[in-house]
């Protein structure tokens, strides 16, 4: 006699008390993200309206190779292939850390920076996925945004995201200096009437460049960039990595396991790149332009008492992200 096929509702059940003896946090949600993702339903919501549907062998084979990724604590957005932040769909996978949630303040927080700025040139160090810059060049009007990052990998990444979101070669002509090359020899095409017309303009404003913090803009990339190669900064934003060397056995599987260590470790209390960074900045940025930094949550106070080595900076605050957490340093250029 057959046995009865599992429904979609046991399987749930079942997933669920698994990724809790595996000690997954939000076990029951993780669950529903794989088991609906897995079926190829349009959302989570599609769970309760299917219920009582019978799993075929095929899906169960599906779903169960998902469950057993999830159980060694590979990141849910890894094995789902992405992540949504602001709305922008993220690929996500081991190049690069996963966009959170949290770090989506930064792009209000440039928004409000730039109010009343035309075209603002707009830098973010470490890009990653390239979440960050994506947002900021299709939500800030006008903007032109340099993405750079140290790791080839990585660049790679962002430059897929950029493209899926409307910001890559599907926007500019194909004669036209590839919009995620920023060191390409070709900084400009000829427009149909005939006048020659930035590259960065018909990419839809947002280029990539490879290097170690802020030696990755150079004036050829500015140029590119921003047309003009003594074009200083409007914004400058940069997530890197903040926690401390001595925090690695403290972390969770997820994080690492699978992100990046270059992308994690900032040294001896995690500020060193931070520091780097701002010594970097000297003459770089325009008179009250902006610098926003997302740091770890004990962090905001040792950068506020070290913003006199900076002369040229005015610390301008220690701000929280939605979960009332510190997350965010910012300065302004004098």
């Amino acid at each position: 006699m057959p046995q009865p096929q599992m429904t979609v509702l046991e399987i749930l059940n079942r997933t669920k008390v698994f990724f809790e003896k595996k000690g997954i946090p939000d076990a029951r949600l993780d669950a529903e993200y794989i088991i609906s993702y897995g079926l190829k339903m349009k959302n989570r919501m599609d769970l309760y309206l299917n219920f009582e549907k019978p799993l075929t062998p095929a899906e169960l084979d599906v779903l169960r190779t998902m469950v057993a990724r999830r159980a060694t604590r590979e990141p849910l957005q890894h094995i789902i292939g992405d992540t949504s932040f602001r709305g922008f769909i993220i690929k996500c996978d081991r190049r690069a850390l996963i966009p959170r949630p949290e770090t989506e303040s930064l792009v209000d927080m440039a928004a409000d920076c730039l109010k009343g700025i035309e075209n603002p040139f707009i830098v973010e160090i470490g890009t990653g996925t390239g979440a960050i810059s994506i947002a900021c060049a299709k939500e800030i009007k006008g903007a032109r945004v340099l993405a750079t990052d140290i790791s080839e990998e990585a660049l790679a990444l962002a430059r897929t995201n950029a493209e899926a979101n409307g910001l890559g070669d599907a926007n500019a002509d194909k004669n036209v200096a590839d919009p995620g090359n920023a060191t390409s020899d070709a900084a400009t095409s000829t427009s149909s009437t005939g006048s020659p017309t930035s590259s960065a303009m018909l990419a839809g404003a947002l280029q990539f460049a490879q290097g170690d913090l802020l030696d990755a803009v150079n004036a050829d990339v500015i140029a590119k960039v921003a047309g003009d190669a003594s074009a200083k900064i409007d914004c400058l934003i940069a997530n890197l990595p903040y926690i401390p060397n001595g925090e690695k056995d403290n972390l969770q599987p997820e994080v690492a396991k699978y992100d990046p260590a270059l992308a994690l470790f900032g040294g001896a209390d995690g500020l060193d790149l931070v520091r780097k960074l701002l010594q970097q900045t000297e003459g770089k940025l325009k008179p009250g332009a902006s610098i926003l930094l997302e740091i770890g949550s004990e962090q905001g106070e040792t950068l506020k008492t070290e913003a006199e080595k900076y002369p040229w900076l005015e610390f301008t605050g220690i701000h929280k992200d939605f979960c009332n957490n510190i997350r965010f340093v910012s300065y302004k250029a004098k």
